[in-house]
C-alpha cells in the first residue's frame, strides 16, 4: 500500500512575543525603534502590551521629529492587554501604581499564552520594581516572576552580548543577583555553585551548540583570597569545591578561582578584537562583579537571559529611563539585540531537539 507523502516544513517561523515593560518608560519607544530597524527573518512577533498606549507614543515621537524609523502600531501584530482603572492614570515618564499594573498584566499574559504553545520565546521590556511593588507585586524582578509561573527552581541570570569590533560573543552568568553586598558571602554555597554551574553548562550546550566549553569561575575576595590572607572563602571551600567539579564534569573545562581584577583582561582583549583566548562563559559570583565589566564593554547591546525556563526569554540590559521617556533619545540597540538572540536561541533550541 502506497503512503501520502506529508511536507514538514524544516524552519517554521519562530514565533516571539515582545512585552512594552513599563508604558510611562522608553519600552514603548524601544520597541517601535526595534521593529521598524531591522525585521527579523522568518518571525512572527506579537507585541504585547496596550495598542492605545503604542499609537500615543507614536503620535508623540513623530511630534519630536526622530530620525530613527519607526514602526507604525497599525502595521503590528498587538495583543491588547485590558487593563482596569482603578489604578488611575499613566503618565509618560512617571512610573506610578498604574503603570506598574499595566507591566505586570503585560507580562502575566505573555508567560501565560508562551507556556500555553502559543510562542516560543519572550523578549521583555523593562520594568519598574517600585511600580510593581507600589500596584502589590513583590518580586525581585520579571525573572522570578517567569519562574514561578514557569514551575522551575533552577534558574539563572545569563548576559550575552556580541562584539561589534570582533564578533566575539561574551557571556556571563550571576551566582547571585539582586541582593545586599553584605550577604553575598553567606549566600554563595557549593550547592548554589553547582546550581548554578550545571544551569551555564547545560545553556552552553543546548542554545549555542558548546558540546566542551570553556568556563572561568571568578573568586571572590582580592587576588582570589590570597591563600587566605585576604578572606577565606576560596582556601575553606571555593577551591575544594572546584576540585570536585572539575572530577565530575570532566569533559569541561573549569577554571579559577580566577582573581576577579584580572578575570575580564582576556575579554576585554576579545571584546576589542586584540585576541586574549577567551573562555566561552565567565561566572560571576556577585551582581556587580559580573555586569561592571559587561556594562563597560557592552552598555548598548548587552542582553539579559533567563536560563534554565522552558522557554527563551531575552531582555535589553537597561532600566526604564522615565527620566528621557518620550522624547525620543532612547536607544533601541539592546531593544534589538535582545530581539535577534530570542530568534537565534529558540531556532538553535529547536535544532539541538532533532538530534
Amino acid at each position: 500500500m502506497s503512503q501520502e507523502k506529508i511536507a514538514v516544513n524544516p524552519d517554521p517561523k519562530v514565533k516571539l512575543a515582545v512585552t512594552v515593560g513599563d508604558p510611562a518608560g522608553i519600552g514603548p519607544e524601544v520597541v517601535l525603534k526595534a521593529l521598524a530597524t531591522k525585521p527579523l527573518s522568518n518571525c512572527d512577533v506579537t507585541v504585547i502590551g496596550g495598542k492605545e498606549i503604542l499609537q500615543e507614543t507614536y503620535t508623540q515621537l513623530q511630534r519630536c521629529k526622530v530620525t530613527t524609523p519607526l514602526a507604525n502600531p497599525e502595521s503590528l501584530d498587538i495583543l491588547d492587554v485590558e487593563l482596569h482603572g482603578e489604578w488611575g492614570e499613566i503618565v509618560v515618564g512617571e512610573g506610578n501604581i498604574a503603570s506598574g499594573a499595566a507591566s505586570f498584566a503585560y507580562m502575566e499574559t505573555a508567560i501565560a499564552r508562551t507556556l500555553a504553545g502559543e510562542f516560543q520565546g519572550i523578549v521583555t521590556g523593562p520594568i519598574s520594581k517600585t511600580c510593581w511593588k507600589a500596584a502589590g507585586h513583590h518580586y525581585p524582578g520579571q525573572t522570578e516572576l517567569l519562574a514561578e509561573r514557569s514551575g522551575v527552581k533552577r534558574f539563572g541570570m545569563l548576559f550575552v552580548a556580541k562584539s561589534p569590533h570582533s564578533g566575539w560573543l561574551l557571556r556571563t552568568l550571576l551566582a547571585t543577583t539582586h541582593i545586599p553586598l553584605r550577604q553575598v558571602a553567606d549566600a554563595l554555597t557549593p550547592d548554589l555553585l553547582s546550581l548554578k554551574l550545571d544551569l551555564l553548562v547545560e545553556c552552553l550546550r543546548q542554545d549555542f551548540g558548546l558540546e566542551k566549553p570553556r568556563i572561568a569561575i571568578a573568586g571572590l575576595n582580592p587576588h582570589s583570597g590570597e591563600n587566605g590572607q585576604l578572606g577565606n572563602e576560596e582556601k575553606s571551600w571555593l577551591i575544594p569545591w572546584l576540585e570536585t567539579e572539575r572530577d565530575r564534569l570532566s569533559d569541561v573545562q573549569l577554571d579559577g578561582p580566577i582573581p576577579p581584577d584580572t578575570m575580564w583582561v582576556k575579554p576585554g582583549q576579545a571584546w576589542y578584537g586584540k585576541g586574549g583566548n577567551a573562555h566561552d562563559a565567565y561566572l560571576a559570583l556577585y551582581h556587580d562583579q559580573g555586569l561592571i565589566p559587561v556594562k563597560l564593554m557592552a552598555f548598548d547591546r548587552a542582553v539579559n537571559t533567563t536560563i534554565g525556563l522552558p522557554f527563551i526569554r531575552t531582555s535589553p540590559d537597561h532600566g526604564t529611563a522615565f527620566d528621557i521617556a518620550g522624547k525620543g533619545v532612547a536607544d533601541a540597540s539592546s531593544t534589538i539585540a535582545a530581539l535577534e538572540l530570542a530568534a537565534e536561541l529558540v531556532k538553535q533550541r529547536r535544532n539541538a531537539s532533532r538530534y
